[in-house]
Order: structure tokens, then C-alpha cells, then sequence
């Protein structure tokens, strides 16, 4: 029994850690980067501590103070990968603070560690926040998507100062979407793994570990808007989303947005336009013909001119409607 506990643990810690790499800032991008709006908006970069680690942070629209945005990425990206959101609310006259997570673009840290360590950094960013005197006095909004998501409505276990969020994409607890991953790639197997995820999170995370967005918006009054697409493909719309647990949520301000148009019904794309997802797919479909025609070793050259030919406005273009939906709720919590 011993053994086999032994070996079920170094299993599942391999799997655990081979799932939560260090993303650097890619090479190439598909997307706007920061060089490409330099002459649009001011950006200063900043430093911050969440536990052994410095964070990269940045401020945009250092003139705005109808408020403070601060955006929490997904796993795999970092701020860069929000900036198109970035750049809409200090359009909408709102100063914005987003950072890179820990092992993520230009942050510390050797992996990501894991689902626990959005909410970890979501909490070291906002203390900073409390300390910088151009920031700390502005109401704070918080929008986060797929891990941010989660953040975004976790940290509200916390005593920070939250005039509203907007979870987009979002899972209610670390458990329940390491076990609903786990289900698709080891069947059954995943129950027997669950424990020792399990106690492996608690290993690195303690009491944060067990920390759940239901519970967040529970504690606090703060205005939540919970969006959510019905065909999630990552984070499964009935099982571990936030939007699923709904029946458990009694913040009686709450709303909730589910995305189901044929186009924006999945995770990454719910805040993209129609013209950018066409788009993508039509580029997604000739860099896997690339992909295939070098036997999945395509040049640097060859790569590098295919995304010198995309149009990064359209890929980062996104849905008024949708971001006007999140700023208006936004807006609403400063009456």
C-alpha cells in the first residue's frame, strides 16, 4: 500500500508539473504586442513581490482616475495577451493595471505552479496596488478571464476593497477543474488521482488550495458579473464553471451572461468579434498546413514571415457589445 501510494504521487506530481510550465513571452505573436501601441498609450512598467518572487507589472493611461482596472490573465499568457482589453478601458477613461503571473512572460519564477497561484498573485498585485500612492485611492474593478477568472472572484475571500468584477470563463475551484481535466485525459483513472492532486495542492498551496469563487462572492456584497460560453470547451459550462455553481450563490449582486451565439459560445473567443474569430480560423487553418508541410518543423524564416503577414488589428479586434456590457457594469458600481 505504501508503495503504491508512493508511485501514485510521483505520477501525479509529474503530471501536475508538466501542466504548469513557465510560459515566456513567446517570440511571435498573432496578437497586438506592447511595441505596436507605444504611440497610443502610456504604459509604465513596475515591480512587485508575491512570495520569493518579482512580478512584472504595468500601468496604463497614467492621466485617467475615474478608476482602476486591473486585468488577471489566463494560464499560458500574461498581460501582453490582454492588452487589446487594456487598451479599450483606458479608452473608456479608466486607468489599468495588469502584470504577468509568476513563471509567466516577464515574471519570475520557474513554472506556474499552479491553479492556486492566479489568486496568490491576484492578491500580492493588489497589495501593491494599496501601497502605490498614484493608484491606492482609485475604486478598483477587476476583470479576469480562465485563471484570472477564477482569481478575480477568489480574492474576494480576501478583506481588499472590490467595487465590482467580471469573471469571464472562470472555474469555481481548483479540485474541481483539476479532476474535470483529468477526466478527459485518464478516464476513471482520475478518480484514483484525485487524492493525491489533492494533497499535492495542499502541499504547495496550504490554505489557499482551498479557497473557491463561490465562497468569495458569498462573503462580500461587491457586484459580480459572471460570463460564461454554453460550449466551453476548457472549462465545461455545467461542471466546474463558476456559472454552473449558481444555485450556491446568494451575493444578491450577481449577474450572470452566458455566451451562446454560434461564435462566441467557447473560452478564448468570447470577448473577440466576429470579423477577428473568421479571421483567426482562416489563419489558425494555413499555419496548420505549414505545420504539416514541414512535418512540424517549420523554419524561423518561414514562420517568422507568416506572422509578419498577419493583420494584428483584426486578430485583436474585439466585440463592442461584449466590452460595453462589462464597462457599463463597471461604471454602474460607481453610483
Amino acid at each position: 500500500m505504501l508503495f503504491f501510494s508512493v508511485v501514485a504521487f510521483f505520477l501525479v506530481k509529474n503530471m501536475h508539473d508538466k501542466f504548469f510550465p513557465r510560459h515566456d513571452r513567446p517570440d511571435y505573436s498573432g496578437y497586438i504586442r506592447f511595441d505596436d501601441v507605444t504611440d497610443k498609450v502610456d504604459i509604465t512598467k513596475v515591480k512587485f513581490s508575491s512570495g520569493s518572487n518579482t512580478l512584472a507589472g504595468y500601468i496604463f493611461g497614467a492621466k485617467n482616475n475615474k478608476g482602476l482596472v486591473v486585468i488577471a490573465h489566463g494560464l499560458g499568457g500574461g498581460a501582453e495577451s490582454y492588452l487589446s482589453e487594456a487598451m479599450y478601458f483606458v479608452k473608456q477613461g479608466w486607468r489599468v493595471f495588469s502584470y504577468d503571473c509568476t513563471g509567466s512572460h516577464a515574471s519570475e519564477g520557474k513554472n506556474t505552479r499552479g491553479l492556486p497561484q492566479s489568486v496568490i498573485d491576484l492578491n500580492a498585485a493588489l497589495e501593491y496596488v494599496a501601497s502605490n500612492d498614484a493608484l491606492k485611492d482609485l475604486p478598483i474593478m477587476l476583470y479576469g478571464h480562465s485563471w484570472g477568472g477564477y482569481a478575480v472572484t477568489a480574492i474576494l475571500n480576501f478583506d481588499h476593497q472590490i467595487n465590482a468584477v467580471a469573471s469571464i470563463a472562470g472555474y469555481n475551484a481548483p479540485v474541481e477543474i483539476a479532476l474535470e481535466q483529468a477526466r478527459k485525459s485518464m478516464g476513471l483513472f482520475a478518480y484514483i488521482a484525485y487524492p493525491v492532486e489533492w494533497a499535492y495542492q495542499k502541499m504547495l498551496f496550504g490554505s489557499a488550495a482551498d479557497l473557491t469563487a463561490v465562497n468569495g462572492i458569498n462573503r462580500a456584497d461587491t457586484p459580480v458579473l459572471i460570463i460564461h460560453g454554453s460550449e466551453d470547451q476548457t472549462i465545461s459550462y455545467n461542471g466546474a464553471a463558476i456559472i454552473a455553481h449558481r444555485n450556491r450563490i446568494t451575493n444578491p449582486n450577481v449577474s450572470y451572461k452566458t455566451c451562446s451565439a454560434e461564435n462566441q459560445n467557447g473560452h478564448s473567443n468570447l470577448f473577440r468579434s466576429t470579423a477577428a474569430i473568421t479571421y483567426i480560423n482562416e489563419k489558425n487553418a494555413e499555419y496548420k498546413q505549414l505545420y504539416e508541410q514541414w512535418k512540424k518543423r517549420i523554419p524561423d524564416d518561414v514562420r517568422a514571415e507568416y506572422y509578419a503577414k498577419l493583420d494584428k488589428q483584426l486578430t485583436s479586434e474585439l466585440d463592442a457589445d461584449f466590452m460595453n456590457e462589462v464597462n457599463e457594469f463597471f461604471e454602474k458600481s460607481l453610483e
